[in-house]
C-alpha cells in the first residue's frame, strides 16, 4: 500500500493531467515552474527559482543532520502533436508531453509534499524541477547557474518511466546507462541546374545521398563491434519542384555512443566521410558537429542504494537486469558533478503501449504512487534518523 493517501493520489494525478494539458517546451516552462513553485511554498518549503531560466529548487530540512541529496525531475515537454485520444489531450497545438515529464514531476511533487508533512528523516532533501531536458542541455544551466554551489550535496537521483518494462519493476544499474549524445548538420552545396540536363550542374541531392549511406560504413567499420554506436540521418532538405536540381542539400541527424574514444572516432569519421563523398562528386560540404550530453554513467554505490531501497518491503519494486538504452539524458551532466543513480521504472501499459516520443503516448498514472513511495523512502534512508 503507497505512502500516499487515495486523496493525495487523486490530487497528484490532478497535477499531471494539468501539466499534459498545458505542455511548455525548452526553456519556455513559465506555467508549470510557477505552478510547481506555488505548491512547494505552500508546504512550507524554501523555494529558489531560475535556475536553468525555469529551473525550481525546492528545499526541506529536518532535525540537526549535515548530509543532504538531490532528487531531480524533468519538466519539458516536446514539438510533437498529440494524437492519444485522451481527455486531457494537449490544448497547445504542436506541444504535447510525449515523455512523461509530467508524471516524473507530478510524482516527485506528491513525494515532497508528503516529506514537507510526515517525513521522517535528519538532514536536507533539495527537490529539483530542471527545465530543456528534451536536446537543450536544462541540466548544464541549471549547474552553471549555482545549482550544486548554491544547494551542496552529497548524492542526486533521477528517474524515467519505462513503458518497455512492466509495472511494478524497474532498472538502476551500475555504471554506464544510456548513451552520449550527438548532432550533427551536413550542407551539400553543389551547383543547380536543370533536372533534364543534370551534366551542366553539380548534384548535392545525389552527393548527400551517398553520405548519408556512407556514415553507415562509421558503425560497422570506424569502430570496435563490441562498441555500442549509432549513426541516423533523420532530416533531408532539399530542393521546391521537380524539374530542378537545387544548389544545396541540408542532412541532419544524430549519433550515439558510450567510451570517449567512440565518440571522438564518430566526429572524425563523420566529417572526413562527408567531405570527401562530397568532394566526389563535385560538391562541398559544410559541417556543423555537436557533441551535447555525456554518457549517463551511475555510481555503483548509489545504484546499489537504489536497488536495496526500491526491493524493500515499504516500496516493493521488483528489479530487472533491463540492457543498456542508446538514448540519451542531461541527466548525466549531474552525475558528473554528484555521485547518484538514474533509474527506469516499469510503466508499461496492457495492449496498445506507446513508447516514449510517440504522438499517442500518455504517462501511466498507474505508476505515479510507485513513484512517489520511492522517493519518500530514498529521503528517508539516505537521511534517517538516529
Amino acid at each position: 500500500m503507497s505512502v500516499l493517501s487515495n486523496d493525495a493520489i487523486a490530487e497528484a494525478i490532478a497535477w499531471r493531467r494539468d501539466l499534459h494539458r498545458h505542455p511548455e517546451i525548452a526553456f519556455q516552462e513559465h506555467r508549470t515552474s510557477r505552478l510547481i513553485a506555488s505548491l512547494l511554498e505552500g508546504w512550507g518549503l524554501k523555494v529558489r527559482t531560475g535556475y536553468g531560466g525555469t529551473g525550481v529548487v525546492g528545499t526541506l530540512s529536518r532535525g540537526s543532520g549535515s548530509r543532504a541529496i538531490a532528487i531531480r525531475a524533468d519538466i519539458d515537454a516536446l514539438p510533437i502533436t498529440e494524437d492519444s485520444g485522451v481527455e486531457h489531450a494537449s490544448l497547445t497545438p504542436g506541444r504535447m508531453h510525449a515523455c512523461g515529464h509530467d508524471g516524473h514531476t507530478a510524482m516527485l511533487l506528491a513525494a515532497a509534499r508528503h516529506c514537507a508533512t510526515d517525513g521522517t528523516f535528519d538532514g536536507t532533501v533539495h527537490f529539483v524541477f530542471q527545465p530543456a531536458e528534451e536536446n537543450e542541455a536544462g541540466a548544464l544551466r541549471m549547474i552553471e547557474d549555482g545549482l550544486f554551489r548554491e544547494h551542496p550535496t552529497d548524492a542526486v537521483y533521477s528517474l524515467h518511466n519505462w513503458p518497455d518494462l512492466p509495472v511494478g519493476s524497474y532498472a538502476a544499474l551500475d555504471g554506464a546507462i544510456m548513451a552520449a549524445f550527438g548532432v550533427f548538420e551536413i550542407v551539400v552545396r553543389g551547383r543547380g541546374a536543370h533536372a533534364a540536363m543534370p551534366h551542366k550542374g553539380a548534384d548535392p541531392i545525389l552527393a548527400a545521398s551517398q553520405v548519408v549511406s556512407a556514415l553507415q560504413s562509421i558503425p560497422s567499420r570506424a569502430v570496435s563491434p563490441l562498441e555500442a554506436v549509432v549513426v541516423s540521418a533523420t532530416q533531408i532538405h532539399a530542393g521546391d519542384t521537380w524539374n530542378v536540381i537545387p544548389d544545396i542539400c541540408t542532412i541532419r541527424g544524430t549519433t550515439r555512443w558510450f567510451s570517449d574514444e567512440a565518440g571522438r572516432t564518430v566526429e572524425e569519421r563523420l566529417k572526413s566521410i562527408a567531405s570527401n563523398v562530397a568532394q566526389a562528386f563535385g560538391c562541398e560540404a559544410v559541417i556543423d558537429y555537436q557533441a551535447r550530453y555525456p554518457a549517463t554513467v551511475n555510481d555503483a554505490g548509489a545504484a546499489r542504494f537504489i536497488r536495496e531501497t526500491a526491493s524493500s518491503p515499504k516500496v516493493g519494486l521488483s528489479a530487472i537486469d533491463a540492457p543498456l538504452s542508446m538514448v540519451s539524458e542531461d541527466f548525466a551532466f549531474m552525475l558528473q558533478e554528484k555521485p547518484g543513480c538514474y533509474l527506469w521504472l516499469g510503466a508499461q501499459r496492457e495492449g496498445e503501449n506507446p513508447g516514449l516520443h510517440s504522438p499517442r503516448f500518455d504517462f501511466n498514472d498507474a505508476i505515479l504512487p510507485l513513484g512517489a513511495d520511492l522517493w519518500v523512502e530514498v529521503v528517508e534512508r539516505a537521511l534517517p534518523r538516529t
